[in-house]
């Protein structure tokens, strides 16, 4: 595997899917989003549910903007109700500007609920055609970037699916591709084994420190929550150290390059291909929103056997727990767990499964089962409370 097979961006990039992104600025506008997805092929709606202000949530919108210039999107229709604070050409400017066409709609300027919908479906067409005429190149790996997921953790997933998953990671990055893992809770503990694969002290520094203040959200005296789920602690799991290690080995060995910081600053991006940390939520959903906004056209996503999807980018299931493993799973690691496969084995497993999806091939479940793309952000005040640097 040396290239694959995608759609050229006007920004230099290649995605792996052509899909048309269709955005709820407010909730309010939810229905008309949902109206005009109905009726438009390939269409993906991603709505902030959470409010129409735009003071306070800037890090959700930002979400929302780079997951519509993932290179897995060709164009986006921004619509608003037109009574809040976030106006369209607010998400729509920085998406124009990496070179792919946007369309915005106002409801109240259009006149209705009606004319809206009737309107987004033109306009919709207008960016099917341009979608469709997108041209397909052969791309080097240095152009895939792959996020790095595990959920449903269970024994079988520090044993089996994530060490298969973190040798294959090393595979793709000695090849030229880009890596991003991210659940910064779940390498907690870790810190001094990352200190000898970090690049420089200054990227060890900020490893510790972003760990440091995800466990502070976390864990806020007097008010305590879950951070390992009924599901971890049924497969087998202790304690969150013994998580941890288990996590750490999907990000395989190489040098990791950057923790990528996620917040209403900033979304980084990677600067040279390799392996990065990320601040990355470790809920699933959310997750899948965060590596889309990252720029990955794919995730590899190790579980105890549980399905996860998302509809901008594609999710490779790997599993080896032999209990729970159904046909949601796209890479069986089970043989690992009976001693029939080595974890050389299932890495090439995972890496034959991951060119056909990036040379267009559907995973299990890519056109059903779809989570919802749920937009999460750290709340800035809760930040402030806690001692947390905004800037």
């Amino acid at each position: 595997m040396q290239t694959f097979r995608g759609y050229q961006r006007a920004d230099g990039s290649v995605g792996i899917r052509n899909l048309l992104l269709i955005i709820a600025a407010d909730e309010c506008a939810e229905g008309i989003a949902r109206a005009v997805a109905d009726k438009t092929p390939n269409s993906v709606v991603v709505t902030n549910y959470n409010t129409c202000m735009y003071g306070g949530n800037e890090e959700m919108i930002a979400t929302m903007i780079n997951a519509a210039i993932n290179p897995n999107v060709a164009g986006a229709l921004v619509l608003n109700m037109g009574c809040g604070s976030i106006a369209p050409d607010l998400v729509a400017g920085p998406i124009r500007a990496s070179g792919r066409p946007v369309e915005t709609l106002t409801c109240i300027k259009q006149s209705g609920t009606v004319a809206t919908i009737k309107e987004g479906l033109a306009r919709a067409q207008k960016l099917v055609a341009h979608a469709n005429a997108v041209e397909m190149v052969d791309a080097p790996l240095s152009k895939l970037v792959v996020g790095i997921k595990c959920g449903g953790s269970d024994t079988s997933s520090g044993m089996a699916s994530n060490p298969s998953v973190g040798l294959a990671a090393d595979k793709l990055i000695d090849k030229g591709a880009t890596a991003i893992a991210g659940e910064l809770l779940e390498l907690m503990g870790c810190e001094h084994i990352l200190e000898k694969r970090a690049v420089s002290p200054q990227v060890h520094e900020k490893i510790v420190q972003l760990i440091s203040d995800e466990e502070k959200r976390w864990h806020v005296e007097g008010a305590q929550v879950e951070t390992m789920s009924v599901g971890n602690s049924i497969g087998g799991l202790t304690t969150i150290e013994e998580k941890s290690l288990g996590a750490l080995a999907k990000t395989g060995t190489r040098p990791i390059q950057d923790i990528l910081r996620i917040n209403a600053k900033t979304i980084e991006k990677p600067t040279v291909p390799g392996m990065y940390l990320s601040e990355t939520t470790m809920l699933c959903g959310g997750s899948a929103m965060h590596f889309a906004a990252l720029g990955c056209q794919v995730i590899l996503w190790t579980t105890g056997g549980a399905g996860f999807n998302n509809p901008i980018v594609p999710v490779i299931r790997v599993s080896g727990n032999s209990q729970l493993i159904n046909e949601d799973i796209d890479v069986d690691a089970t043989g690992i767990m009976r001693g029939e496969d080595s974890i050389e084995e299932v890495s090439e497993k995972v890496l034959e499964t991951l060119h056909r999806v990036i040379n267009g091939e559907k995973t299990a479940i890519e056109d059903f089962g779809y989570a919802y793309c749920s937009l999460i952000q750290k709340d800035q005040r809760v930040e402030r409370l806690l001692g947390i640097p905004t800037e």
